[in-house]
């Protein structure tokens, strides 16, 4: 018998990406590959890229070159959101074999007899986004003890920064008969965990059908789709990875402060404090309507933990605009924050605005809000010290010590027990550590 071809993978970007690669994985898998670490060297090698910032861009030149250190003569191919957007600029990375667009990377063992190392430049299979504007779904299984489940895909929004909408094309999402039949399977797996994944997650609805029993068909809200997966046997988390804040609806939040196995932790994209600001990101709220959403969540769940995406540098920000976003996110009660140095990106809007912000004021304003990232964190965990919590653990990078979640989010560690990995225990929070990075905890 021959020895099976061998394909390894890596992930950038977001979670959506991870449930992709994670769902072309097992198609190769299916045919009989066998996939390995990274490290091992591989017969061919997967990139799923992301085109979010300029690291992004210049982070798969790295894992290029990266793979053909542990395997000179693989073959590489180049997926995702950066292959949709740049794909000559991809070809021309050298080793590069394979350049896969939105539309064809599902069908990636199609065109994998097709590679040639003859040729100084990579294959280029990428055809117009509007090909693309069909639901796919995906969800990762084997990586962790979760599972990201893709919902939605795509985005309508026409935000003046990003280049999603290029290269995902417009919004559309799966039927929640289809999704309640990838629940059952990733339960069936032994997960306990699920993140509902999306670009636009809170959009979810662009299938029809029968919600419940013989009623006439409608179009199926993202409330609808919670709805009916808090019934369903066999998980007992669900995690919403993303949602924008003119989407989550009062109905949503208090359906999860009532839900046994949605958590309390949402992730809200604020991008910037100035309403002007967020004028000019064509955004479609201004702060007061993000300031009701916290609201909202903390009166219902005073221990949800908030997440926050905030952008420093865009176009024409003043110093005085910057300080309005650093005390608007400092009143509010808030989690931490995922800061983005804002990067121009071909074809949009704000890369042709007036007024760049310099790079250096961008790096210290980047600086200044993670710093206060750190401070709000040790803020909502503190009052946590003494409680009782549930937590899911997973094996960590480190020997002898598993790391796990509480529902609302807060990272615990604990001694190794192989017994509990992916299991949901109940464990007292006793103090941080001393990297102030994990909660050191005991078993109750």
């Amino acid at each position: 018998m021959a020895t099976p071809l061998t394909v390894a993978f890596h992930t950038l970007g977001c979670k959506l990406n991870f449930s992709e690669t994670s769902s072309i994985r097992r198609s190769f898998e299916d045919q009989g590959y066998a996939a390995v670490e990274f490290e091992e060297g591989a017969d061919i090698y997967v990139l799923n890229t992301c085109s979010v910032t300029d690291f992004a861009d210049k982070k798969c030149r790295y894992e290029v070159r990266r793979a053909l250190k542990y395997s000179p003569q693989a073959k590489i191919v180049v997926v995702g959101c950066y292959a949709q957007l740049k794909p000559q600029e991809i070809a021309e990375i050298p080793g590069v074999d394979l350049v896969l667009g939105a539309a064809e990377k599902f069908n990636i063992l199609n065109y994998i007899d097709g590679i040639s190392k003859s040729s100084d430049k990579g294959m280029i299979v990428a055809g117009e986004i509007r090909e693309a504007n069909s639901f796919v779904d995906a969800f990762s299984f084997g990586d962790r003890t979760r599972s990201f489940l893709k919902v939605q895909d795509g985005c309508d929004y026409k935000c003046s920064f990003c280049t999603i909408p290029q290269a995902r094309g417009q919004s559309r999402s799966d039927t929640v008969s289809n999704v309640i039949s990838n629940v059952n399977k990733i339960a069936g797996l032994g997960v306990k965990e699920i993140v509902l994944t999306g670009v636009n997650l809170g959009d979810f609805g662009n299938g029809t059908e029968v919600i419940e029993g013989n009623k006439p068909q409608k179009e199926a809200l993202f409330i609808d789709l919670i709805r009916q997966l808090d019934l369903v046997q066999g998980i007992e988390r669900y995690r919403i990875s993303s949602i924008e804040p003119n989407l989550l609806t009062k109905e949503i939040i208090d359906f999860v402060a009532s839900s046994d196995t949605f958590v309390p932790h949402f992730h809200i994209p604020l991008q910037s404090g100035s309403d002007r600001i967020l004028k000019a990101m064509r955004r479609r709220y201004q702060k007061d309507l993000y300031a009701q959403r916290v609201e909202w969540i903390k009166q219902a769940m005073p221990h949800c933990c908030i997440g926050v995406d905030v952008i420093v540098g865009f176009p024409g920000e003043t110093e005085e605009e910057f300080l309005e976003t650093y005390h608007f996110l400092h009143s509010l009660d808030i989690s931490y924050l995922h800061v983005f140095t804002y990067s121009e990106r071909a074809n949009t809007p704000a890369a042709e605005m007036d007024e760049p912000v310099p790079m250096e004021i961008r790096r210290r304003r980047n600086e200044t809000l993670r710093i206060l990232s750190q401070k709000k964190r040790l803020a909502f965990i503190e009052p946590h010290f003494g409680s009782v919590r549930e937590v899911l653990f997973e094996h960590s990078g480190t020997d002898g010590i598993m790391h796990g979640f509480t529902d609302n989010y807060i990272k615990v560690s604990l001694p190794l027990d192989e017994k509990l990995i992916n299991q949901i225990s109940k464990v007292k929070l006793l103090h941080m550590d001393d990297s102030c990075e994990t909660v050191i905890s005991e078993l109750c």
